[in-house]
């Protein structure tokens, strides 16, 4: 199956404005659900509808077709049917796989594409959905138009009589707008979205959710942030024995003072040091590999109790003698560098980490990229991943090879 993916997204948004191109996690909204698309295996072109020059842009930039929308399409009271109707004609199909995707759903993943579209072997229209345990009431009677708590309600699809548990209420699914999948031809037919035999592709909870207004735009970034952070929590050396870090750029903000006297001083993050503390509690053996031979790195290092090697030249030879004389295993080493001199130790290593400011080829060298900056917390939000991973415990006294 090689499905054409649909996104519209118009530039008009009420509920939440430019909602479709507001930065979430550091990328437009919108340019999570292309990547998702571009990445689900059943997946052939990825095609972005849409009345709006930005939208347009950012889609174009991480890989996605665009269809123009005219103005009749682009209004409230314009159907989702309506819209991939006129893509589908734009782009001149008549047959196939169709998944309708929508960008205000930005949790979903490939597999979720995917696996809706696989649905479409034994179906004619399949959508994604979450199990629903709720108890929807409806308006029976007009109360007072001013007060609308004083209309009368009427339960739907239970008793109010009757409250049975959780558990005894299996079998009811929540629509997710998401996905949906379809047979290009029947759609075109029936001109909606559900016809023929329909099923639904089952996801957890916490990928349901659809951006709406701004408490949903909180709720998906929390969702995310989290789900990115287990990411990189999970690229971690299983287990980790040793970090090894540079000074400037890493404890540091790259900066330094000098005075009138020619004296130098630095900026560091007292969160860094508690985290380096925790890293030590967690077995994990500590270094600072650097080409400073300013005082201060000395007597800071000292401070935090870290031990720190000034390397003449190149790091990578005394990397390898530190880790060869300790007898730990270079693959469950982790490496902090933020510039060109670090990247050799980056490769080496068995994960390379970057602060967010780090240069580009440090950056490009590292499995981890951090979401702080260096000397603005980056080793604190480091030993929160060795935590969250939990590979940290024991590691440097139990996995020495």
């Amino acid at each position: 199956m090689d499905a054409i993916a649909i996104i519209p997204a118009r530039g008009g948004s009420k509920g939440l404005p430019r909602k479709n191109v507001r930065p979430l996690c550091g990328k437009p909204l919108i340019a999570w659900t292309i990547e998702a698309a571009r990445e689900a295996r059943h997946v052939g072109r990825v095609v972005v509808s849409t009345d709006d020059p930005e939208i347009a842009a950012v889609s174009r930039a991480v890989g996605a077709e665009i269809v123009w929308r005219p103005e009749p399409l682009a209004g409230d009271e314009v159907s989702s049917e309506a819209v991939l109707e006129h893509a589908l004609a734009e782009l001149g199909i008549r047959r196939g796989a169709l998944a309708f995707l929508q960008c205000t759903a930005p949790l979903t993943l490939p597999e979720d594409i995917d696996g809706t579209l696989t649905l479409l072997a034994k179906a004619d229209t399949a959508f994604t959905a979450t199990p629903w345990h709720g108890f929807p009431w409806r308006q029976a009677s007009c109360g007072s138009e001013s007060n609308p708590a004083l209309h009368s309600l009427v339960p739907v699809g239970h008793s109010a009589a009757v409250r049975p548990r959780r558990q005894e209420r299996g079998g009811l699914y929540l629509e997710v707008g998401a996905v949906y999948a379809m047979d290009v031809a029947g759609f075109l037919r029936a001109r909606h979205r559900f016809f023929g035999r329909v099923r639904a592709h089952v996801i957890p909870k916490e990928r349901s959710i659809e951006i709406d207004d701004a408490v949903d735009f909180l709720l998906a970034e929390a969702l995310l942030r989290r789900r990115l952070q287990g990411e990189k929590a999970g690229r971690l050396p299983r287990p980790l024995a040793a970090l090894v870090m540079d000074f400037d750029g890493v404890l540091t903000d790259n900066r330094v003072w000098v005075d009138q006297e020619g004296r130098e001083a630095v900026a560091c993050h007292r969160g860094d040091g508690w985290a380096l503390a925790r890293l030590k509690e967690a077995g994990v053996s500590l270094l600072v590999l650097t080409q400073e031979s300013n005082p201060a790195v000395l007597h800071r290092c000292r401070k935090l109790g870290l031990p720190c090697i000034a390397a003449r030249g190149d790091k990578l030879p005394a990397l390898r003698d530190w880790l060869s004389q300790r007898g730990i295993d270079p693959r469950t080493t982790a490496y902090v560098g933020n510039d060109a001199p670090d990247v050799p130790c980056m490769l080496f290593s068995g994960c390379g980490i970057a602060p967010a400011d780090a240069a580009p080829c440090a950056q490009q060298a590292a499995q981890i990229v951090l979401d702080a900056a260096g000397g603005r917390g980056c080793i604190r939000e480091l030993a929160e991943l060795v935590e969250l991973a939990g590979v940290g415990r024991g590691a440097g006294a139990a996995h020495h090879r």
